[in-house]
Parts: C-alpha cells; structure tokens; sequence
C-alpha cells in the first residue's frame, strides 16, 4: 500500500498548527475526528508534545494513517480508531481537546449533527472544540472560490457542501459548547473555536 498524501494537509499544517498551539495550550488528551492520511496527527503530535494525539477516521481510511504513524518517531501519538459519524460508535474516554479539519463540508447534514452530539459527550467541562475549515456566514460565501468550491463539492455528492456557521453554532449550542473564536485563515478558510461549558 502507498502511503496516502493530500496537499491541502501539507499546506495548512503550519497555520494550524500556530492555533492549536494556542487553543490546546492547557490541554493533555486531544481526539482527532476525520484524521484522513494521518499527516496531521503526525505532525501535531510531534510540534505538540505535551499533547496525547487518538487519531480517528471511518475503518477504510485506517491503514493509511498507520503508514504514517508507523514512520513518526512520536510516542504521544496512539493508534488509530474507527469513528464513523454515520453509525458512530463514540470512545468511552472524555478529552482536553477536539480537533477537526476539512470533514463538515464532506458529511451529509445528518453526520454533521450526529459530530456534534458525540462532541458534546465527550469533550471534558472547558474543553475546546477547534473546527477548520471554509464556512459560509447568514448564507453567503467568504469568497468566489469556497462559492465554486461549494458547487464541486454538491456536484460530487447532493449530501455534502460548505456549512454556514450559523447551523453549525446553533448545533453546538445544543450540545453545551459556547463559540469563543472565529479565526480567519489562508486561502478563505477559518478555525471555529467552542469551549464545553
């Protein structure tokens, strides 16, 4: 098997990494959700080593991330777990910290709403949810391209498409998590920021 690679991971893992580093300052357990190649959780891991990194994805995606992991030389890293949002099957520990990058737009609405709920459950009273990606706000685009972007991503696949912050606030609200931040990013993107009250 080929070790998996995306581009976009390889681009955005610097600035993200800048806010992780901020927002999980006071953290010690962090749940990846949608951990994908597994390029971040190895390279978060390694820049935050104060921090125990679970990485997560759907069971296909597994063996990908393990290439990754079998090359880091991190030891605050464990092994991956499946975590499906269309039938999740929730871990049973509580965490410090939640990340996610690039998954809200690919769900359909109802894995959106299901993230949020296991979110809720399992992230620890003050525990910070960082969520990253391109969102829409009162139902408008930050920019012609995440507008195209939006287009492609509804083309591939009816279910999916850019999220407006607006759904995604009153979901997290739902499940305990008061918005904290609202941080701007390269090429048209954000990292939203709840904290577990």
């Amino acid at each position: 098997m080929i070790k998996p690679f995306a581009e976009a991971c390889e681009e955005n893992k610097r600035p993200i990494l800048a806010v992780l580093e901020q927002q999980f300052a006071d953290c010690r357990t962090i749940l990846e959700i949608g951990s994908g190649t597994g390029q971040h959780a190895v390279f978060f891991a390694a820049h935050l080593p104060h921090l125990h990194w679970q990485p997560s994805d759907m069971a296909e995606n597994l063996p990908g991330i393990g290439l990754w992991l079998a090359e880091s030389q991190s030891d605050n890293i464990a092994e991956p777990i499946v975590l499906d949002m269309r039938k999740p099957d929730w871990p049973q520990a509580i965490f410090d910290g939640i990340f996610s990058a690039n998954t809200v737009h690919i769900m359909s609405w109802p894995a959106v709403e299901t993230l949020f709920l296991g979110v809720g459950r399992v992230l620890a009273s003050g525990g910070r949810f960082c969520l990253y990606g391109p969102f829409k706000y009162n139902g408008v685009h930050t920019s012609e391209n995440n507008a195209r972007f939006d287009v492609g991503l509804r083309q591939r696949n009816p279910v999916s498409g850019v999220r407006d912050r607006n759904d995604l606030q009153q979901l997290a609200e739902a499940g305990g998590l008061s918005l904290i931040e609202d941080i701007e990013m390269p090429v048209n993107n954000r990292v939203l920021v709840w904290q577990k009250q």
